[in-house]
């Protein structure tokens, strides 16, 4: 196991290494939470469906809003507390395509994509925050009615729960649990290719797991639907929260059995094996076929890195 990957995660991986305090115990404190908004370094996140607001100031852009910008893009449609920095709060507020719309074209926000946000670099130190505010408030967006009675829920707990005022049953975020897992076959590991992806990157395997499986279930489970390949051993290497749209990326090394190739083309574009040196090249941008491996703000380039710096050891825990 990588144990210095999980006791001091890298700074390059995306959406992990949050310093906020989510006060878990205190959401449903209103008192406590509105003076929490109200102390003079609060900030709030705006979030409008996939995208996210940044304010221009000159030549900076800050994801972190105070509550007189926050308050230029009109009401919010849901409002979600993520947590403190000291006593300050940290909120997150969903608003509408027309608002989100307006301020662009007031020149005063830029409008982009969490993803884009994490591959340009840009405010590093709040993507972790920032994941758990989108997540968290497309949950919001798409379970707006109980799932027992029809009911339209209501939002409570500073919005880390919707409530339902006919039956009274709770209803809490949901995360979904996908393992994405490396096959290695001593020198050479696998890597597979989807058409959703940029022209020329390869990566690892992943599958959503499924109710009644466990984590290494499901390694062996989607590397056989996928590439018909049969997995032996199973090590966990790290973790990383995937908010597209709530996601938590399980990561793994897998001990390959087999080697030939079945694959799934309703799932995957290619699939290959390639050897440590190749990985190299490619996790460096020097493949001399222009073909390269995730950027680091992605979990798949570490478990790709981990095996290229130790290579089978990875698969002993």
């Amino acid at each position: 196991m990588s144990n210095r990957f999980l006791l001091d995660p890298l700074s390059s991986l995306g959406y992990v290494g949050s310093t906020l305090h989510r006060v878990s115990e205190k959401r449903g404190d209103a008192a406590f939470v509105q003076a929490a908004q109200n102390d003079p370094g609060a900030g709030i996140y705006a979030l409008s469906g996939d995208v996210i607001l940044l304010a221009k100031h000159g030549d900076t852009l800050d994801p972190l809003l105070t509550p007189a910008e926050a308050h230029r893009l009109g009401t919010p449609i849901e409002t979600a507390l993520i947590g403190l920095a000291g006593k300050a709060a940290r909120t997150a507020i969903s608003i509408s395509r027309e608002d989100a719309e307006r301020a662009k074209e007031r020149g005063d926000f830029l409008v982009i994509d969490l993803r884009s946000i994490a591959v340009q670099g840009l405010a590093p130190d709040h993507l972790s925050p920032l994941a758990a505010a989108k997540a968290l408030l497309i949950w919001h967006a798409t379970h707006r009615h109980c799932s027992k009675c029809g009911v339209e829920t209501k939002n409570t707990e500073a919005g880390w729960r919707r409530d339902c005022p006919r039956c009274g049953t709770h209803h809490f975020p949901r995360t979904d649990p996908c393992v994405i897992m490396l096959a290695i076959d001593g020198e050479n590991c696998l890597l597979g290719r989807q058409s959703r992806f940029p022209p020329g990157m390869w990566s690892c395997l992943a599958g959503f797991v499924e109710p009644g499986e466990s984590f290494e279930e499901a390694v062996r489970r989607e590397m056989f639907e996928e590439a018909g390949i049969k997995i032996g051993r199973v090590s966990y290497f790290a973790s990383q929260p995937w908010p597209f749209p709530m996601s938590v990326m399980i990561g793994f090394h897998a001990e390959a059995q087999t080697t030939d190739l079945h694959l799934d083309m309703n799932e995957l574009e290619g699939g290959r094996w390639a050897s440590r040196e190749e990985v190299s090249l490619m996790l460096h941008g020097k493949h001399p076929d222009h073909i390269f491996a995730p950027p680091p703000i992605a979990i798949a380039h570490h478990l790709i890195r981990d095996f290229i710096e130790r290579g089978e050891k990875v698969l002993v825990s």
